[in-house]
Order: C-alpha cells, then sequence, then structure tokens
C-alpha cells in the first residue's frame, strides 16, 4: 500500500464571483474563468482522488490579529465560515493522512507547522471547494498559509514545506490518490492595511475587525464589504504571465527570487497569495502544468488564472521533445 499525487490544480478565487456577477462588465471574461474552473474540477475528477490537499489564504474569517500562526494544519474537524455565498459549515477531512503529514513534519526536525482540531477556513478554500469540488466525494486536507498579516512566510519557505509535505505524503502507509489544490492570487491590491501601521479610519476600523471580530465578525462585515468595493483595480497582466509561464514550464520555484516586499510593489499584496501555488507546485515536484485560463478581472479587484499540473507521464513526441529542449536554455 502506499500514497500518490495525481494531480495539481492553482486556480485564483474572488468572492465577487458570487456576490457581484450580474454586475460585472467583463461577462467573457467572466465566463471563460468559470469554464476553466469547470474544466479543472472535470480534470480533478477524472484523476479519481480519495483526497484533496487544500492550501489556501486567510482573510481575517478563521484567524484574527489574537493568533496568527504562518502555516496552519487542519488535523481534525474543519467548518467553513460561509461568507459572500460560499459553502458553510462541516468539511470532510482525512484525519489520518492530516495527523501523518503533521508528524512527519514535526519529527523530520525542518518544520513545526500550527495544527488545529476544529479549523475554521473562510472563502481563501471555500471558493475552491465550491467551485473545483464540486459533486466530487473526497476528503480535504486544509492548510492555511498567513499571506496577509505580516511578517509573512517567505516564498523560500514556502516552497520548502511544499517538499517536506510532498515527502509526507508519498510515505503515508496507506493507499490514497491525493490531488493538490492551491487557490489564490494572482496580481491583485486590496485596501488592507499593514496592521502593525494603520493609517486613517478606513484602516484603523480594518486593524480592529480583525483583531477583535473573532466572536463578532458580522457585525464588521458591512462596512468591510463597502471599503472593498470602493478599492480601484490595482492588476499586473505581465506579472501574472510571467508566473503562468513559469508553472507552464516546471520553474514556479523561480518566484523565490522576489522578496515579500518585491512582490507586493510588483503584483499588489493580493500577490503574496501565489504562496499557495508555489506550495502545491513543489508538492508535484514542479512538473510543468497547462494554463486553462488567464483573464484580468477589474471587477474583481483580481488577475484571475487556473493551471493543471499532471504527473502522469506522457508518451514523448517529436514535436514535444523539441519544446522541451527550448524550454531547459530559457533563462
Amino acid at each position: 500500500m502506499s500514497a500518490e499525487i495525481v494531480l495539481g490544480v492553482g486556480a485564483s478565487h474572488s468572492t465577487l464571483m458570487n456576490t457581484h456577477w450580474e454586475e460585472t462588465l467583463h461577462k467573457d471574461r467572466a465566463e471563460r474563468f468559470r469554464d476553466a474552473l469547470r474544466a479543472a474540477r472535470d480534470e480533478l475528477a477524472a484523476a479519481r482522488p480519495d483526497t484533496v490537499i487544500l492550501v489556501g489564504s486567510n482573510h481575517f474569517r478563521g484567524f484574527w490579529l489574537d493568533l496568527i500562526p504562518s502555516f496552519t494544519l487542519g488535523v481534525g474537524e474543519c467548518v467553513a465560515s460561509g461568507e459572500s455565498g460560499t459553502p458553510k459549515g462541516p468539511q470532510p477531512v482525512d484525519v489520518p493522512l492530516a495527523q501523518h503529514i503533521a508528524g512527519c513534519l514535526v519529527e523530520g526536525g525542518r518544520f513545526d507547522p500550527a495544527f488545529s482540531a476544529r479549523l475554521q477556513i473562510d472563502h481563501g478554500q471555500s471558493h475552491a471547494i465550491q467551485y473545483l469540488l464540486d459533486g466530487l466525494d473526497v476528503d480535504i486536507v486544509p492548510l492555511v498559509i498567513n499571506v496577509f498579516a505580516p511578517p509573512l512566510p517567505t516564498l523560500a519557505r514556502c516552497e520548502e514545506l511544499g517538499r517536506a509535505i510532498r515527502e509526507a505524503v508519498l510515505a503515508f502507509p496507506e493507499d490514497r490518490r491525493v490531488a493538490v489544490i492551491g487557490s489564490g492570487g494572482l496580481s491583485h491590491r486590496l485596501p488592507w492595511p499593514d496592521w502593525r501601521a494603520p493609517h486613517g479610519d478606513d484602516e484603523e476600523f480594518m486593524v480592529g475587525a480583525w483583531l477583535n471580530g473573532r466572536e463578532s465578525w458580522q457585525d464588521y462585515d458591512v462596512r468591510r464589504r463597502e471599503i472593498i468595493r470602493a478599492a480601484e483595480a490595482s492588476l499586473n497582466p505581465g506579472f501574472d504571465d510571467e508566473f503562468l509561464s513559469l508553472v507552464e514550464r516546471g520553474r514556479t520555484g523561480r518566484i523565490t527570487e522576489y522578496s515579500t516586499e518585491e512582490l507586493e510593489k510588483v503584483a499588489g499584496n493580493g500577490a503574496q497569495e501565489v504562496r499557495t501555488w508555489l506550495l502545491m507546485a513543489a508538492l508535484l515536484d514542479h512538473v510543468p502544468g497547462r494554463r486553462l485560463a488567464y483573464e484580468p478581472m477589474p471587477e474583481w479587484l483580481t488577475g484571475m488564472g487556473v493551471a493543471v499540473l499532471d504527473p502522469a507521464p506522457t508518451p514523448p513526441t517529436a514535436d514535444s521533445a523539441v519544446s522541451a529542449d527550448s524550454v531547459e536554455r530559457q533563462p
């Protein structure tokens, strides 16, 4: 018996898909992105996973400034907060695999992740459950990366964690077909302050919500949404294309050349979510991926991308051999 990693998916998320679809101006782009999510969902179904390692970000729904770990692994119950039309309530967790991963990481001496026996997730993961796992009978292993409350784990550290989790999964002593989803990004800027130095009433309000909202986040939600909806889009399609090209070439790890500060300057604070894609790609041993869609969506404040990484070997052809050789010579 052994576990195997059968597929990886990277996908952007936006709750504005749910709440403001009719107000979307670029419906053709929105529909192409939605169709790509469906195509990725179908590829997941065809891969027949038993479990999906679901890597997502924190949006101050399940994590608050009273406690912000860099990495948190769900090893027991998992509850989705259900904001903005995303799934709500208990989610099925592969507890044996999750606890095995946690144990391997600690015993291996390389990582000491936080873990939760009752993890609350938000749309950073439940958006993927809604669209990519729709109708699939799978358990999840949820992993939350802190991408919005600095100091953030470095990109290199996220890549290292992906490799360590890969080793743990492949050492699991039971049969499991495991897929991996990285949910987040691409370029976007949210009207969220550095919590350590807020400026103005809106930023003070946001930091107060993040600190005090654990038991009453709904009390803050109306104004919070107003602040988000009033924000101007700040996309960088050039960066997004560069990043997706790295994914396609199996070189996602090169994004670690960016510091946290450089990444925000180039692609916005929301682009810190590419850590989820990076960790997913490392779990897939950085096999080359396929871009299913990229659509800049200013109405959703985000560059929306979808890609699939399939580790299954494909028979070589003359054309693919030439293509592979040319990729290796790219800088």
